[in-house]
């Protein structure tokens, strides 16, 4: 089964041959989704299990993937949402003292179909030069020309991610509170740090695990809800703050928690978007999105702060982006890429909102913007002294 031959098929007839591992059996194997390109060199586990890659086969350009293996904790959700996996090499020895499953492994133990010895390099430049393209892995104990050619088919057949709502595909179904706390190598918290000071409804579109073990550290409980919830559910809870997930899919098609968000917005409640909640947030806000053409995806992407001109190396992973000369007057534009120059965050003028389209929680990549969470916490430290001051005043009238 070490050698059993695998191909990836893409919509325009280009075919890369390699060896499969993971979710092998000796019927035919396939996946179909869209084949997009990650640059990150470190994270893998974290990558596979973002649920922001749904219907989407990943290829990391890092040439060996697998090294470390699998830990519980370093997941970021319970399961893989990627279609499938495209690897250079696969290392035939796993070394981390925290490791409790190989990546071939878990991609069995999940079903899920990985692709080695591909040159990614190449399969990278396809994507670059002709954009993110729908692909087909098929694995079998024999392949021929005619299997190849089932393969392409549903390759160009795939329905591709616009107008797809997937946010509605993996966001919880019920309510739940998050008790998993912070980070698993964190100092244990002192008796008297253990109060949360700060009310933080999440709307989950696809949420990662450390975004909320961020939110966590900072002083947030956390009520995660499913992403159709309404508006006056939401204010049901009086949070301090709304924080609206990454997530996958076409921003556009989530036609539901937009008509929520703006309902939030008349409320003048702190917001906090991030990746598909950015993108959301633009929308309810009145910008449009548009389609990428291979979109962002790697942990050292350069973005730049426009009032102080830092800039940050940022985690990103997005194939829609918000349009900013769509942006209205009372949107004001915060960061942008300096790969392609496409808008990377707005605030709003004379509101507690804000988005990132970047991931601030760096998991997998670097935590340059993971200040972003700190203007969350202050937007809300302000609200709740606005509430309090008109509580005192309602009561002295």
């Amino acid at each position: 089964m070490t050698n059993h031959p695998a191909v990836l098929a893409l919509e325009d007839g280009t075919i890369f041959k390699g060896i499969a591992f993971g979710h092998i059996t000796e019927a035919i194997c396939l996946s179909v989704g869209e084949v997009v390109f990650n640059t990150s060199i470190s994270g893998y586990q974290e990558i596979i299990t973002d649920p922001s890659y749904t219907d989407q086969i990943i290829t990391l350009t890092y040439p060996q993937i697998g090294n470390v293996g699998i830990s519980t904790e370093d997941r970021e959700s319970n399961r893989i949402y990627a279609k499938g996996l495209i690897v250079r090499q696969l290392p035939k020895q796993t070394s981390n003292w925290r490791s409790q499953l190989t990546l071939t492994q878990f991609l069995a133990e999940q079903k899920i179909i990985g692709l080695a010895n591909i040159d990614t390099r190449a399969l990278t430049r396809v994507l670059r030069e002709k954009g993110a393209l729908n692909g087909c892995i098929v694995a079998a104990p024999v392949i021929d020309e005619s299997l190849i050619q089932s393969a392409v088919a549903k390759a160009k057949s795939f329905e591709g991610l616009n107008g797809k709502n997937l946010a509605k595909t993996v966001s919880v179904t019920e309510p739940y509170v998050w008790k998993e706390g912070g980070f698993w190598d964190s100092p244990k918290p002192q008796k008297n740090a253990t109060e949360k000071h700060f009310k933080v409804l999440v709307l989950d579109y696809g949420i990662k695990k450390t975004i909320l073990r961020v939110l966590d550290e900072l002083g947030c409980h956390l009520q995660v809800m499913p992403y159709d919830t309404t508006a006056e559910e939401i204010l049901q809870y009086n949070p301090d703050g709304v924080f609206l997930s990454n997530g996958p899919g076409d921003p556009k098609a989530c036609t539901t928690a937009i008509r929520t968000i703006q309902a939030l917005v008349n409320e003048k409640i702190p917001l906090f978007g991030i990746c598909l909640g950015f993108q959301l947030l633009g929308l309810a806000l009145g910008a449009k999105t548009i389609k990428m053409k291979f979109g962002h995806h790697g942990g050292n992407h350069p973005v730049q702060c426009e009032s102080t001109k830092q800039v940050y190396i940022t985690s990103q992973n997005h194939g829609f982006a918000v349009d900013e000369a769509t942006l209205p007057i009372n949107l004001l534009t915060t960061h942008r890429s300096l790969f392609d120059r496409t808008l990377q965050g707005f605030r709003h003028k004379d509101l507690p909102i804000f988005g990132f389209q970047g991931h601030p929680e760096a998991g997998p990549g670097p935590n340059d913007a993971r200040v972003l969470f700190q203007t969350f916490i202050d937007s809300m430290l302000s609200y709740q002294k606005n509430k309090d001051a008109l509580k005192l005043t309602m009561v002295t009238e």
